[in-house]
């Protein structure tokens, strides 16, 4: 388990009483690149808390298609994990491994009780829920009242924010399956992009310019 420092740091508004609790009672795994940690119809027995590493939450269509919704990263917890394991219900999302991660597994039981013993951990659920529930309307507006070249520019925009960085590793594939169109049309839409000055592309890799 990571030493109590070390939580207090990725995990700020937690009391110490609750990171002296997660210290003792809650499980770390790891997981690498690539790695599916969670499925559609899965039945889920923990809260998960980010403490390296980022994964992708995704929906999966019957074609194979990918809707991205967001990405978790240290500090942050899983949503959908909150809710399916206090209401014993399935995952109706994926997550999939990005960057190798370390997680915090948190069985229902404890999450409940700490629900109402600590008030720092209150918050942050609430304050989860929130955040991601924000980051899902920022989808479907993005979906709802933006053209395909919008959209893509919100796309990279967003990777960008979440990675603290101008060079994207993405290919135009893997683009085109999260956005839900083809290969051809991102390539077109990344090639009008940067004739505007916006991106410079690289082989799997998009440079942001603005």
């Amino acid at each position: 388990m990571n030493d109590s420092d070390n939580l207090k740091k990725i995990f700020p508004s937690f009391s110490d009483e609750l990171i002296d609790e997660i210290e003792t009672n809650a499980i770390q795994q790891s997981y690498k690149a690539g790695d599916i940690i969670m499925r559609t119809g899965q039945y889920i027995n923990n809260t998960i808390l980010v403490t390296k590493g980022q994964i992708k939450i995704y929906r999966e269509g019957e074609n194979g298609g990918e809707f991205f919704m967001y990405y978790l990263q240290p500090g942050q917890a899983c949503a959908v994990s909150m809710i399916c394991a206090t209401r014993s219900q399935t995952s109706q999302i994926m997550a999939k491994v990005v960057e190798d991660v370390e997680l915090i597994m948190i069985p229902l039981s404890l999450m409940e009780k700490w629900m109402m013993q600590y008030r720092s951990w209150y918050e942050f659920v609430l304050f989860t829920y929130r955040t991601r529930f924000e980051e899902v309307l920022e989808v479907v507006d993005s979906i709802a009242f933006r053209a395909m070249d919008e959209r893509l520019e919100f796309y990279l925009k967003r990777h960008a924010e979440v990675c603290g960085c101008k060079e994207l590793k993405l290919s135009h594939q893997e683009i085109a399956t999260e956005l839900n169109t083809s290969r051809e049309v991102i390539s077109r839409l990344l090639k009008k992009m940067e004739q505007r000055g916006l991106v410079r592309l690289h082989r799997n890799q998009i440079e942001l310019l603005t």
